[in-house]
């Protein structure tokens, strides 16, 4: 593994995995007052924007980051519609 391939995933984990405490605080707390939904939406377009750029280059960090930045910034949003009564 060459180390630029190193520090992405490093970079990959700590990125992705900053967004694990909020789903978990929005589960356990059954609120998301603070979330806006919007800010939310438009970075998941972001995200899925990055998970193509990371498949068109065959980049496995960055893949791999952002498809699982993908489910956990869908979890904070559905979980925020779910709470919200949108759904």
């Amino acid at each position: 593994m060459m180390l630029t391939d190193l520090v992405g995933y490093v970079a990959a984990l700590l990125t992705t995995l900053s967004f694990l405490p909020q789903v978990l605080k929005i589960w356990r707390t059954k609120r998301a007052d603070d979330i806006s939904a919007p800010a939310f939406a438009a970075f998941s377009l972001g995200v899925v924007l990055w998970l193509i750029y990371g498949l068109a280059l065959r980049s496995w960090p960055i893949i791999l980051a952002n498809g699982v930045t993908l489910l956990l910034t869908m979890a904070i949003l559905a979980l925020t519609a779910r709470y919200r009564g949108w759904i």
